[in-house]
């Protein structure tokens, strides 16, 4: 089958939010992490449109959607989008930053989602205590500041291939696909600008409440305290379970994506 690759605009309330569309079938929408957009998912569009409905949009102030002008929540905009598609109950798979727009988006919309699947993340609340994020997290703040693209991206791959790799041990076809979407990302913001993004709050105190089939899926290079938190989610919500990719750090799906699609269809041939 040929997979659309040309994206699609949805007209929000706060400028237009890019997506793409292809497949048919039960919806299942991809949602990638930060600073990069949908095409971190190009080795799970082709095997999940085969038989499924792939929405991939990119995040607003991600990509080719707008940026805020104005307070917004990830869950609103994407609820917003798959009203404007009528594609909901969908499977919702998110990635990193996407993890949390799943389960925000289940908590608050619960009747636009029939499942989740989160990667790279547990809920909200999570805070990594380790020191090597810690010191990844504010080299990244601190080289973002002083507009250093360049030194912003050594310490974006570092936290990519993890605490006992370097980036040199990241596939370099891979390094060159985050580099090329994060630099487009990071043009389209300036330094100290504002941020118009609202968090969803109590979202572990409320996992209860997700009633949908839940999958953590990380990779088995993620720190200890990410993999505690994830477990610790699939064991909250009544439908949970958790799975890891074993080598891989914070991009399971770009590894390993052969191990990470056989998991996610089995997951969604389950429902």
């Amino acid at each position: 089958m040929t997979v659309a690759s040309e994206l699609s605009f949805f007209a929000s309330a706060d400028g237009d939010l890019a997506y793409l569309d292809t497949g048919s079938g039960d919806p299942v929408v991809l949602l990638h992490s930060g600073y990069v957009d949908h095409r971190v998912w190009h080795a799970q569009i082709p095997a999940l449109a085969a038989a499924y409905r792939v929405i991939a949009p990119d995040v607003r102030g991600h990509g080719s959607s707008a940026n805020a002008t104005e307070p917004y929540r990830w869950a609103d905009d994407l609820a917003g989008l798959l009203r404007h598609l009528d594609a909901g109950p969908a499977v919702l798979v998110g990635l990193s930053m996407g993890g949390l727009i799943t389960t925000n988006t289940a908590l608050e919309y619960p009747d636009l989602v029939r499942a989740v699947v989160t990667c790279g993340a547990a809920t909200g609340e999570f805070r990594y205590t380790d020191a090597w994020t810690r010191e990844i997290q504010a080299e990244m703040a601190r080289t973002l500041a002083a507009g250093d693209i360049e030194g912003w991206l050594k310490a974006f791959l570092r936290g990519v291939a993890g605490e006992h790799r370097t980036s040199d041990d990241i596939d370099q076809d891979i390094a060159r696909r985050l580099r090329g979407m994060a630099v487009g990302t990071l043009s389209k913001h300036t330094p100290g600008e504002k941020d118009w993004f609202v968090p969803v709050t109590d979202t572990f105190a409320r996992a209860p409440e997700i009633d949908v089939p839940l999958l953590t899926l990380n990779g088995g290079l993620e720190p200890a305290a990410m993999l505690d938190a994830a477990e610790r989610l699939a064991r909250t919500v009544r439908h949970g379970r958790a799975e890891t990719v074993e080598g891989v750090g914070h991009y399971p799906n770009l590894e390993k994506p052969e191990v990470f699609n056989r998991v996610l269809l089995d997951f969604l041939h389950a429902l």
